[in-house]
């Protein structure tokens, strides 16, 4: 077996026995919770360095967790990504540990919306399919086309809608508008709290229509995440999908997911004082 295996199936098996509380086992009760059955879960581990100190061998890698989620009448394949750091000594582990994701800081005063511009088309059709299909291909890999960011989530979800025909405007103000030329972007296009408020704001080009309830979100649509409940949005993610109940399912990067609940409450980063922002882009 090799070590990749023997990573993966380190975690397989804690939760097979529920040995401890992990991200896996939380996310199986999560959706017990919910009403749903985790039927399988597969795991698939990949190194990305290998270290030594001593006798013992340190090694980064990252876990992609899929889960075979039965609700009612409708079964998915939800997938998750987080790096771990193991520590092995000849041939066992003997400590494995999850690398914490991160979330943006609160960034102030990125946005400024111009006055209207005749000459930019204020309707744009919106092609969810293709935002979609975007989403997908991407979530657990990096656009070489794009920077890859320390935290993505805002950028991969800008490229989503920008896969969706999103019409870019304001270049070359960092702090205007919502633009990507390849060796430079706006705020709004990376960073999550900037892309709330042009959200809400923008009336030209690329806009959101706020709405107060998250099933009435499609696929292609935002949900933007203020995790402490202190205006600082620091998570964004992009609806692929909605489960039987109408709940929207969302891709997103940092923590890589594929079809996952969108509420997010087995995040570390969750709090009883989240916020959420829907929005129904395009219209």
């Amino acid at each position: 077996m090799g070590k990749s295996e023997q990573l993966a199936n380190y975690w397989l098996q804690k939760v097979d026995g529920k040995k401890d509380e992990n991200w896996l086992v939380n996310r199986i009760s999560t959706h017990e919770k919910d009403g749903a059955k985790v039927a399988q879960i597969r795991g698939e581990g990949t190194i990305l360095s290998e270290e030594h100190d001593g006798e013992e061998d340190i090694i980064t890698y990252r876990l992609c967790a899929t889960f075979l989620v039965h609700k009612q009448h409708a079964t998915y394949h939800e997938e998750e990504v987080h790096t771990h750091i193991a520590r092995m000594r000849d041939g066992q582990i003997i400590h494995d540990e999850r690398v914490e994701d991160g979330v943006q800081p609160h960034i102030q005063g990125l946005v400024v919306f111009e006055s209207n511009d005749e000459d930019f088309d204020r309707q744009f059709s919106y092609d969810r399919r293709a935002a979609v299909q975007y989403a997908e291909r991407w979530w657990n890999d990096y656009n070489s086309a794009y920077k890859k960011f320390e935290v993505d989530c805002t950028n991969y979800v800008s490229q989503c809608l920008r896969a969706g025909g999103a019409p870019m405007r304001g270049e070359p103000n960092r702090n205007s508008g919502w633009w990507f030329n390849g060796e430079n972007w706006s705020y709004s296009f990376t960073v999550a709290n900037a892309l709330r408020w042009y959200l809400s704001g923008s009336t030209q080009g690329l806009r959101g229509k706020e709405v107060a309830d998250a099933r009435l979100l499609r696929p292609g649509d935002v949900i933007c995440y203020d995790f402490e409940g202190d205006g600082n949005y620091n998570h964004n993610t992009i609806v692929v999908a909605r489960n039987a109940q109408g709940e929207p399912l969302v891709n997103a990067h940092t923590a890589n997911s594929r079809m996952r609940h969108w509420a997010y409450v087995d995040s570390p980063a969750y709090t009883e004082n989240v916020v959420y922002k829907f929005f129904q882009i395009g219209l």
